[in-house]
């Protein structure tokens, strides 16, 4: 069998292109994941080949890059329209990552948007490969009605719903042929001495020799070749396939790949896992491909076993003989099986870091519907996450609250859906709180004394303290000068004890960092005096100094790194101004052509505003990453509206 993705913004017509590509088979077969990744099986030509239909949305760019580890080669979807074209910088980005050889395929060329070598231009301005063209349009005004295929020579005219008929090529595109074959000729000659030294002598090279120099470059992933097409009216489908079989490589190319990729050795590669999910009575199920002859229900992964194989489409079990190269296969009851990973006969390695998905944005508290919704919850959250690379699972710092991190709104939605339909877990999100800390802005000295008298033994302590602010990001610290044996050496660590404990919540309400506290002096007694109640003075003691020493709340500033496509770096600027953050610069990304890397400080409170406005400004593709960088002080109504709020939550 033989595997390729077909991957590309939402709105290209990635789904109609699979089914008609599908349809050039008598009887395809077809399935759909509950994550959207669709299956469709057929045969050309006594070859079998199956196409993997990833989700559109962006939010759901990782099952793109996990199917790049089952596919010799992909398909990558793309509008007519030039303005469309920053749509698939994501996905152009992905797939040279991955090294997979990919084919372009401009999809609605029917549909009159702009010029085809303008959408080509502003492709290339995203993709460190170059763009070849390998048709041009045949147009009648402004409507596409053929193409011409640059390396045969031949002009084929559409047919709604059928293949395309062969037609002479007609005057008015005779010169834009040439010029464009022309063109190809001259990329494809960089990579072959043979087409270079005919094009020197000005002979015209055998159609057939091209083709072949043509199908090897793209095996060694050196250009990206540009069909047309209108898959909706079965248009250009044929061709597309024709260079599927005839130019994207075997398997044992992929596995060689995949081998380099992890540093591992290629001869050991049994089976590669690119997709997994969970269904109800059913459980864990991940979809893989074989990279070798061999692989059997049961064959060992290290100290795991592949366990019942199933056929991925018609679920049905597998019989007993082994797969061979190429097969791609459902391992149920999986729940050892890792996804995505590579796995050979010692165990299961990590995948390649290409297929690490972009980090999540949106974080959201999951508030459990019932008690016993609760005690499922987390259980099923770490279950997800093992399916779902691009779910973030934590806790939320002081209330232990389930904290998820999700690529968007429609991820959101989906995993709730998944909760509820399969794990029967019900559940509403709501937004995180920042984590505010408060500190002191001047120093405070405090007398206490503890005494109490009980029946018995009593209680005493006395302190003599003073609390100090610390420079900023210094923490805690405590220090003693207390001369004479005032305060017995044994009962001074209860004191930084009870100062320690004092620190957990201050008169705002929030944890208190960056304060020095000094035992200056103090008083015992030989009876009644205890580490108890030297660390009880203290705690009041210091909780009394720092509601005397002026309050000040803390907010958290997060240091983020935006990636995004250059085109959208200027309207960052007013992003993070109007988010009261601070640009710190940015750089082009080495890693990604047509794409830079913005930095900057942001209030940890505006960190889900700079999603959204993330989103709408890029049309959804730019994202961040972020790291706590440091508490800044906060003032004004601001300031008094969260110590209110955070007041009226705690009660």
């Amino acid at each position: 069998m033989r595997c390729f993705t077909v991957l590309g913004p939402s709105q290209t017509g990635k789904s109609t292109l699979v089914e008609k590509l599908g349809s050039l088979a008598a009887e395809p077969r077809t399935s759909t994941s509950p994550y959207g990744l669709g299956l469709t099986e057929f045969e050309i030509s006594g070859e079998t080949w199956c196409a993997l239909d990833t989700p559109g949305s962006i939010e759901s760019l990782a099952h793109a890059q996990h199917a790049l580890l089952a596919s010799d080669a992909c398909v990558l979807c793309v509008s007519p329209s030039p303005d469309a074209a920053v749509l698939a910088a994501p996905y152009l980005r992905a797939i040279e990552a991955s090294g997979t050889p990919c084919i372009i395929f401009v999809n609605r060329i029917d549909e009159p948007k702009g010029r085809l070598r303008d959408v080509i231009a502003a492709l290339q301005d995203y993709s460190s490969h170059t763009l070849v063209l390998r048709q041009i349009p045949i147009r009648e005004g402004e409507k596409v009605v053929g193409s011409v295929d640059l390396i045969s020579e031949r002009a084929w005219r559409y047919r709604e719903g059928q293949t395309s008929s062969l037609i002479a090529i007609p005057e008015e595109v005779t010169e834009r042929e040439h010029e464009a074959r022309t063109e190809l000729l001259e990329h494809l000659s960089e990579f072959d001495d043979w087409l270079l030294e005919e094009l020197i002598e000005d002979r015209e090279p055998d159609s057939a020799a091209i083709y072949a120099i043509s199908s090897r470059i793209l095996k060694q992933n050196k250009i990206t070749p540009v069909f047309i097409g209108a898959a909706s009216h079965s248009n250009g489908i044929l061709r597309l396939m024709k260079a599927l079989r005839h130019e994207a490589p075997p398997v044992e190319a992929l596995r060689g790949r995949l081998a380099e990729a992890s540093g591992l050795d290629a001869a050991g590669l049994m089976a590669a896992t690119f997709h997994g999910y969970h269904r109800q009575n059913v459980g864990k199920t991940v979809l893989a491909r074989t990279l070798a002859d061999g692989v059997k229900q049961g064959a060992a992964i290290g100290e795991a076993g592949l366990g019942t194989l199933q056929d991925p489409i018609s679920a049905r079990p597998i019989a007993n003989g082994a797969l061979v190269a190429g097969a791609i296969f459902a391992a149920v009851k999986s729940d050892r099986l890792a996804v995505p990973a590579l796995l050979a006969s010692s165990g299961a390695a990590p995948p390649p870091v290409w297929t690490e998905p972009p980090t999540p944005m949106l974080e959201r508290i999951l508030v459990p519907g019932s008690e016993r919704d609760e005690t499922k919850l987390s259980g099923t959250l770490a279950k997800l996450a093992e399916t779902d690379r691009s779910l973030a699972v934590s806790q939320e710092e002081g209330t232990g609250a389930h904290l998820i991190c999700v690529q968007g709104p429609l991820h959101l939605r989906d995993l709730s859906r998944t909760l509820s339909e399969v794990f029967h877990v019900e559940v509403t999100d709501q937004s995180p709180r920042p984590v505010y800390r408060e500190t002191v802005s001047k120093p405070s000295d405090v007398h206490y004394r503890h005494r109490k008298q009980t029946g018995g033994a009593g209680q005493f302590a006395d302190v003599k303290l003073t609390i100090h602010p610390n420079e900023r990001g210094s923490g805690f610290s405590f220090a003693e000068v207390v001369k004479g044996g005032a305060v017995p050496r044994n009962f001074i660590p209860a004191v930084e004890a009870g100062a320690r404990e004092a620190m957990e919540k201050g008169p705002l309400g929030f944890g208190v960092i960056d304060v020095g506290v000094t035992l200056t002096d103090g008083q015992h007694h030989s009876v009644d005096s205890s580490e108890f109640a030297f660390r009880a003075a203290a705690k009041m003691g210091v909780r009394q100094a720092l509601s005397q020493a002026s309050p000040v709340l803390m907010q958290p500033i997060s240091r983020v790194e935006i990636h995004i496509p250059s085109i959208y770096t200027g309207g960052l600027v007013q992003i993070v101004s109007a988010l009261k953050g601070q640009v710190l610069g940015f750089d082009r990304d080495e890693s990604a052509k047509g794409w830079d890397t913005f930095r900057a400080l942001v209030p940890g409170s505006a960190l889900e505003e700079l999603a959204r406005s993330l989103r709408s400004v890029t049309q959804g593709i730019g994202y961040f990453s972020k790291t706590f960088d440091h508490f800044e002080e906060l003032y004004g109504k601001e300031a008094d509206a969260i110590v209110t709020a955070h007041g009226s939550h705690q009660s």
